[in-house]
């Protein structure tokens, strides 16, 4: 496993960070797909044998349950200095308001059977909270001692640089990281956010590395969640006749140096800066075995033109309108 720092803070994390979305007593689409206690913890502990220090849940994965099998995992395979745990906050009753974010990371606390979050994410964008009461909130846990870092996820670049600049300018605490939409054939972050994460020094934890299993093969699964999961039908299924063009260069690419297609759409996204780790919504012990060995594969840039060369705009999907 490779190891890297986290945006300007000291946390070192695994290249390859283990998403929990997965874990939990399912509500919604999720009950059909989401592993239980048993089968969560089993893919959790692989995670620590191989290396991986990263997790990421949220506080509405599973209505919490899953940063309760993750709590419940991580206290009975090691020690809580050894890892590094990621939640969020938005999700929830009075979104990303002072009295929701103390009220949400006390919540989180309690499930995680931790007494620190090391990095608290807000999840979306609040349109309805200024954002002073936000940035000024997210300090206070950090200056409580409930949370180390803060990090953001899935908006618009001029909007993390107006929350950026209030912190700045009040000499409050800035976010680290953007956990954002990216992989092969989702690359709309690449106009914006890329380049102003370089100049903040913040580091990307892409979400959907594998555009939910759709750069891991031929694009058709058989699985339950690929026939369960609508909102991921949604994002990517309607620009399937362009996008399968650059999935079938995966595959090439995947044949000619005898890996998976797991394995090359990982080492493309792995090398694009400033992106520190993939979060890998991994069900099955093999997926996490095929994102360490895709850190080791060395693509030419002839192979990364191949990749990259057909792609076409798409809607952004994941920064929210409104």
């Amino acid at each position: 496993m490779q190891y890297i720092k986290l945006g300007t803070s000291n946390l070192n994390v695994s290249r390859i960070c283990l998403g929990c979305m997965s874990f939990g007593n399912g509500t919604g689409q999720q009950k059909d797909w989401a592993l239980n206690y048993e089968k969560s913890e089993e893919i959790i502990k692989y995670a620590l044998d191989n290396g991986i220090n990263f997790f990421d849940t949220a506080n509405c994965y599973s209505d919490g349950s899953s940063e309760e099998f993750l709590g419940k995992a991580l206290n009975k395979f090691t020690k809580r200095d050894e890892v590094i745990i990621a939640t969020k906050v938005y999700f929830n009753e009075g979104k990303l308001s002072k009295e929701a974010i103390h009220r949400e990371v006390n919540k989180s606390l309690e499930r995680l059977h931790t007494n620190y979050i090391d990095l608290l994410i807000i999840h979306r964008f609040d349109y309805s909270t200024p954002i002073g009461e936000t940035m000024e909130a997210l300090n206070e846990v950090i200056k409580e001692g409930k949370v180390r870092y803060i990090g953001a996820s899935a908006m618009y670049a001029y909007q993390l640089q107006k929350m950026q600049d209030y912190a700045e300018y009040h000499n409050l605490h800035k976010f680290i990281s953007m956990q954002n939409h990216y992989n092969l054939i989702y690359r709309e972050e690449e106009r914006e956010m890329m380049k102003l994460l370089v100049e903040q020094n913040m580091s990307s934890t892409p979400y959907s590395p594998l555009a939910a299993g759709r750069l891991a093969r031929l694009w058709n699964s058989d699985s339950l969640r690929a026939r369960k999961d609508l909102f991921a039908v949604g994002k990517y299924d309607g620009n399937k006749d362009k996008d399968f063009q650059i999935v079938q260069r995966v595959y090439e690419l995947a044949k000619k140096y005898n890996v998976t297609q797991s394995e090359i759409a990982l080492n493309w996204l792995l090398n694009k800066k400033p992106v520190a780790s993939a979060i890998l919504g991994a069900t099955k012990t093999k997926y996490i075995d095929e994102a360490i060995k895709a850190l080791d594969i060395k693509l030419s840039e002839n192979d990364l033109n191949y990749l990259e060369e057909l792609y076409v705009p798409h809607k952004v999907v994941g920064a929210l309108d409104k």
